[in-house]
């Protein structure tokens, strides 16, 4: 089982500025200093410092000389980031397949069954949380520390342009509706129809993404 560590104040930090900044709320090319960072966020330099430095080497910003510009994620990068799902989530999803327990299989179908009923919502903001909690049960739950630690913050990086892809009811409707076949594989231990149904759904993604 992967293990998660208690959040420092530096890691809360960069949970808040990494969403802020892959959801928009920073603009590519926007100056970002320490000073304003603090302020903004009523905390000291120190977690602040950090957290920027994490930012960095994810290359989510780049150092100026005059502050850090905030880069985001690219069309290029995302185009990048959903080919790398498309290649490893198939090989995820048959992992998970052999070893899933029916607690785990419990959890990740509460988490499809609250997707789906802030779809019948039309909460997109949640539909999006349930989104990503969906796959990254998936990840935690193949056992594999290298996977979910590649693929978490691939599926983050791109939650942008999937906010886009979950406000558009017939693609949410159609996203729901794969996670209940990749499900399905899951719980029946089929690594095979596992891996063909997140295929299906990640290629699905990219597409509706890439064209929107």
């Amino acid at each position: 089982m992967i293990e998660h560590k208690t959040f420092s104040l530096a890691d809360q930090v960069f949970e808040r500025l990494e969403n802020e900044i892959l959801g928009g709320q920073y603009q590519r090319g926007e100056i970002l200093t320490e000073m304003k960072l603090c302020q903004a966020l009523g905390v000291s330099r120190t977690p602040v410092r950090e957290a920027l430095r994490r930012l960095q080497q994810e290359h989510i910003l780049e150092e100026t000389g005059k502050g850090l510009k905030v880069l985001g994620i690219t069309r290029e990068d995302l185009q990048d980031i959903m080919e790398l799902r498309i290649r490893t989530e198939g090989l995820v999803a048959a992992r998970t397949a052999e070893r899933i327990t029916e607690e785990e299989l419990a959890e990740l179908k509460e988490t499809l069954d609250l997707q789906e009923f802030y779809l019948s919502k039309q909460d997109s903001d949640h539909i999006k949380g349930m989104d990503s909690r969906f796959h990254e049960l998936i990840y935690k739950f193949s056992g594999s520390a290298v996977f979910y630690d590649m693929l978490t913050p691939l599926h983050k990086k791109a939650q942008r342009y999937r906010k886009r892809s979950v406000e558009n009811n017939s693609r949410a409707t159609a996203s729901v509706e794969e996670h209940r076949k990749i499900y399905n594989a899951l719980a029946a231990h089929d690594p095979a129809a596992a891996s063909a149904a997140m295929l299906h759904h990640a290629e699905n993604a990219k597409k509706h993404i890439m064209e929107n």
